[in-house]
């Protein structure tokens, strides 16, 4: 009898952490993105082995931007690659426009199309394939627009949608190198990505030049660091999430065309807080993020008032009135 050849580490690492995450899906349906990259063909490979089982019905979608000559073709390949592998393979073809660019328009129309996938096969979860290279250089772009903690916190290995669906990311623990080390065991044969060779994108440019430059200067482990700050950044915006949910409703009234916040409970908050909860405020009430010259602007109607008059805001303005702060439409 031939010896079996022994597994390599990147496959045993990719099938074990698609297995953790799938746990909780046995006997149902996951839907996996799949662009035909290293990364997501290396995610398929191991839900085609790990699916079954678990008795689950795994279905993989590979989204056709249309953004480049010859993305039908690669779609195609992909789903190939998906079908050979033993799963349902499905390709949809999405329309790229809207507000944000054309990273940010690519970005919701992928993540619309998976969704409804998912809702065509009964799925609970959708699983992406991004690595913890990734969340390296999410954390180092949101960095560099000083966005705060929520995008310092990068993507989280786990999100519940209000409607049930999760978005999981097996390997966000795992590095490029892993998923690209286990296509070549397994004999795959991945897609490359014209974009992801473009410089014009910040995000090539931070792993192309940014983090190995870090990586040569700082010593290795940079990704790990950064990844690991993420983690703990994650663990620190949930628990202010968890604070302002419990008091918002005590500190909130409805105003016209608007909300009311009160002064006196903003105030006796730490400033973190009381930003937070501003920021909140305008995002769910007008669906627009103030940046952090605005919110400190609307906290000084809380703090340092001397009759000064509303502050303009995207979508909405603030105004002191006796022990509230007035949030309304703008006209």
């Amino acid at each position: 009898m031939p010896e079996r050849e022994p597994l390599a580490p990147a496959v045993a690492a990719t099938r074990l952490a698609v297995r953790r995450a799938l746990a909780p899906y046995a006997g149902g349906a996951v839907v996996a993105g799949v662009s035909g990259g290293a990364d997501s063909l290396a995610l398929a490979a191991a839900l085609a082995f790990e699916a079954p089982a678990l008795g689950i019905a795994a279905v993989s979608v590979t989204v056709d931007h249309g953004l480049q000559a010859g993305s039908d073709a690669a779609a195609r390949d992909a789903a190939e690659a998906c079908r050979a592998m033993g799963l349902e393979a499905r390709i949809a073809r999405v329309e790229v426009a809207g507000p944000g660019g054309p990273e940010a328009a690519a970005r919701r129309a992928r993540l619309d199309a998976l969704r409804a996938a998912a809702a065509q096969v009964g799925a609970r979860a959708v699983l992406l394939a991004h690595t913890l290279d990734d969340q390296a250089e999410t954390v180092l772009l949101g960095l560099a627009r000083g966005s705060g903690a929520t995008s310092l916190a990068g993507m989280s290995p786990a999100r519940r949608d209000p409607d049930g669906l999760t978005w999981l990311r097996p390997l966000l623990g795992l590095r490029r190198g892993d998923t690209v080390a286990a296509c070549a065991a397994q004999h795959l044969a991945p897609w490359q990505d014209p974009h992801n060779a473009d410089e014009a994108f910040a995000r090539v440019r931070v792993r192309r030049s940014v983090l190995p430059l870090l990586e040569a200067e700082l010593g290795p482990g940079v990704a790990e660091a950064l990844a690991r700050t993420a983690d703990q950044l994650r663990e620190d915006d949930e628990a202010f999430r968890d604070m302002i949910d419990e008091t918002i409703e005590d500190i909130v009234e409805h105003a016209e065309a608007g909300i009311a916040v009160s002064v006196a409970a903003l105030a006796a908050n730490p400033a973190a807080l009381r930003h937070r909860v501003i920021r909140h405020v305008v995002a769910s009430e007008f669906g627009v993020s103030l940046t952090r010259t605005q919110t400190l602007e609307v906290g000084r109607l809380v703090t340092d008032w001397a009759g000064q008059g509303p502050i303009d805001l995207p979508g909405c303005r603030a105004t002191r009135s006796g022990g509230m702060v007035v949030f309304a439409a703008r006209a």
